[in-house]
């Protein structure tokens, strides 16, 4: 039976939240069925998380009534929302490591025997039947500790299957994951379907939303942008919903900038880079004779597949990864940094893929956060640090960044993903730096604020900055940059301008077999690897 036949599961009506004033949520109303998968989409602040937490039991609305089942569903904690058949699975996992998949699954409500002890047996044996349903096909007994991010996620999944949950509502599950891994996830999402579980789906990547969906609820400035179903089961087109999102069409978010004149002078210049191996990572990518330019005030594009060597090559560049052979020069001097220290005081920097781990320091606050790369400019010479000229400068590109902030006092972890990279950059941007290279500069932005950022890479650009930009999104790929280098297995396989570039040319040269790329070279390269 299709889902629009089926009884509602959940009815959202008219559901407001206010908090100290502030509307987060104004009559907001959806449903989903048994057996629907229901993207929940928005910009960030656009009310999403609001609702999750009102939903799955953080917070009580202010107003409005919500049913489950055809009862009220008024939840008085997270966990009475699992008693009742709602499951949440938030982008940040709850595993605990140290303890196995079956003791993660059944944590809490272990299956004891007659004298009252954990039946170790069978819970084994019914986290093995159930760990089944998400296709893991793991020892239960397995740390969790020694899965990966996809089985993890997966094993998430298990538990609220184990729960007997009617609805499960996933917060982000692909962002850490890879195309493969992705693909897996949305399989066992569309297996759950046909198990008649209901699903609300919560991503910025539209693709897979589009992919997935049976309908789709858009959020904007906390209120109810639309709904979106598919027509006669086709996808729904990520132009529609990109137009619902932002209010606004796409055409004028990817829009290419005009043509810019790049006449700058080579500043990086990278020969023969290689990287060294290392033993306890026998399958990590290393880079194998990397040649590369960038010229000042131009954004040079690199793309490649997950596991092409793109984050490795910014790594070797920033003194993070031990250079094994081969040359970098710098404005014509051969640089060597050991660390990303001296990588700093030469005047380059990176804005690393992963923002949350390696860029920001998340219980601190804004200010801080942006003068820790220039704690020497802010210093007054006497180990304190001058702090209305750091609060200055702060105000200087927040303005000129679009910064939506209420302090320079305010956690930079309350802010959107995209207004937390607009600090970052701006934390380069005080240093002044000759390069910067940006490594998925948009990861969990959403599809308003990447356009955003990648104006602001353009006036980075054109201010002389020379932007080396890494991305696995090919059209923000196209959007931005001025010239473009693909890499396969931590090697060059092609470049060209990025006014002659097109989705379908890069995909070639991204899966191009090294070979092919570089020749009879490199072909005894790699009769020496297979030796080793």
């Amino acid at each position: 039976m299709p889902a629009e036949a089926a009884p509602v599961l959940l009815a959202v009506e008219g559901v407001t939240k206010h908090f100290a004033g502030v509307t987060a949520l104004s009559d907001v109303s959806l449903d989903i069925h048994p057996g629907e998968i229901l993207g929940l989409l928005g910009e960030n602040g656009a009310g999403k998380s609001t609702l999750l937490k009102i939903l799955s039991g953080v917070m009580p609305p202010s107003s409005g009534r919500i049913t489950f089942d055809g009862a009220d569903y008024a939840p008085s904690s997270p966990q009475d929302a699992k008693r009742l058949g709602i499951v949440t699975i938030y982008q940040e996992l709850s595993l605990i490591p140290t303890l196995t998949v079956a003791e993660n699954i059944f944590i809490g409500r272990a299956p004891t025997g007659p004298l009252g002890l954990v039946s170790w047996k069978r819970m084994e044996r019914d986290s093995r039947d159930i760990i089944a349903r998400v296709g893991l096909s793991i020892d239960p007994m397995t740390p969790v500790s020694a899965l990966s991010v996809a089985e993890q996620q997966l094993v998430e999944i298990a538990r609220a299957l184990s729960l007997r949950s009617r609805l499960i509502i996933m917060d982000e599950p692909t962002s850490a994951l890879t195309e493969t891994e992705v693909q897996r996830l949305l399989s066992i999402m569309g297996r759950l379907r046909q198990d008649k579980v209901a699903i609300m789906f919560v991503t910025h990547r539209l693709e897979e939303a589009s992919a997935i969906c049976d309908r789709m609820t858009v959020l904007r400035d906390g209120r109810l942008a639309g709904h979106l179903d598919r027509d006669k089961g086709r996808p729904i087109l990520l132009p529609r919903i990109i137009e619902k999102m932002v209010g606004r069409a796409a055409s004028e978010l990817y829009a290419r900038p005009a043509q810019r004149a790049v006449a700058g002078d080579i500043v990086l210049s990278v020969r023969g880079l290689r990287t060294v191996r290392d033993p306890e990572a026998p399958h990590a990518i290393v880079l194998d004779g990397v040649d590369i330019d960038l010229k000042a005030g131009e954004i040079l594009g690199v793309a490649g597949l997950v596991g092409s060597g793109r984050t490795e090559l910014a790594r070797a560049i920033f003194g993070a990864d031990r250079i094994a052979a081969g040359t970098i020069m710098l404005d014509g001097k051969q640089i060597a940094p050991a660390s990303p220290a001296d990588a700093i005081a030469l005047g380059i920097g990176l804005v690393p893929e992963d923002r949350k781990h390696q860029a920001i320091f998340a219980a601190l606050g804004i200010l801080p956060n942006f003068s820790v790369a220039s704690l020497g400019t802010f210093s007054n010479g006497f180990g304190f640090m001058a702090e209305r000229r750091e609060r200055d400068a702060l105000s200087g590109f927040r303005k000129m960044l679009s910064i939506r902030m209420a302090s320079a006092e305010q956690a930079i972890e309350g802010l959107s993903g995209g207004n937390q990279q607009k600090v970052i950059l701006a934390r380069w941007l005080a240093r002044d730096p000759k390069v910067l290279i940006v490594d998925e500069p948009t990861r969990g932005v959403d599809v308003g604020a990447k356009a955003e950022v990648h104006q602001i890479l353009v006036q980075l650009a054109a201010r002389g900055i020379a932007v080396m930009m890494i991305s696995s999104e090919l059209p923000e790929v196209l959007a931005v940059s001025d010239r473009i280098v693909t890499m396969r297995r931590g090697r060059i396989t092609g470049e060209m301008p990025g006014v002659e570039a097109n989705e379908e040319k890069l995909m070639e040269l991204m899966a191009l077999d090294s070979q092919d790329a570089l020749g009879q070279d490199a072909l005894g390269q790699d009769a020496e690897d297979q030796a080793r």
